[in-house]
């Protein structure tokens, strides 16, 4: 299956991890980066005026960055009735509890602690990888 990932994130040297870690495992997915939550709706939503993405995607999400929060992004899509399809996969440094039981509130499809994802993010390129091969996605 095809798959387009959203990769939200505002830590340019984590986002380029990920990214190595997908082509390093080979999943030639297309990664659309996003600085943060405004961003990204922008893009979901086709305003935004260089970046786009397509169905079906998937959003990974980091949870502390500026101007608008993944907490924040997740209420937006999730009140949205053209995004609250959306899948998302948070991405975080944080281990909070708090943090966890919130994010899974608003339906997410996992949560992830980047220091649990192994040397180059290898558990998340390939558990991506199982997904996108296990799943269907709205869009598809």
């Amino acid at each position: 299956m095809s798959i387009n990932i959203l990769l939200v994130e505002d830590d340019d040297v984590a986002a380029e991890a990920v990214v190595r870690s997908l082509r390093k495992h080979a999943l030639n997915v297309p990664v659309t980066l996003a600085q943060d939550g405004l961003e990204a709706l922008e893009i979901l939503r086709h305003q935004h005026p260089q970046q786009h993405i397509e169905k079906p995607y998937l959003v990974l999400l980091d949870l502390n960055m500026p101007r608008m929060n993944g907490f924040e992004f997740m209420q937006e899509v999730r009140a949205d009735s053209s995004l609250h399809e959306s899948v998302i996969f948070v991405l975080t440094t944080s281990d909070n509890e708090q943090d966890r039981a919130r994010a899974y509130d608003k339906n997410i499809a996992g949560y992830m602690v980047k220091s649990a994802m192994g040397p180059n993010f290898n558990k998340l390129a390939t558990l991506l990888d199982n997904y996108r091969n296990a799943v269907k996605l709205p869009g598809e």
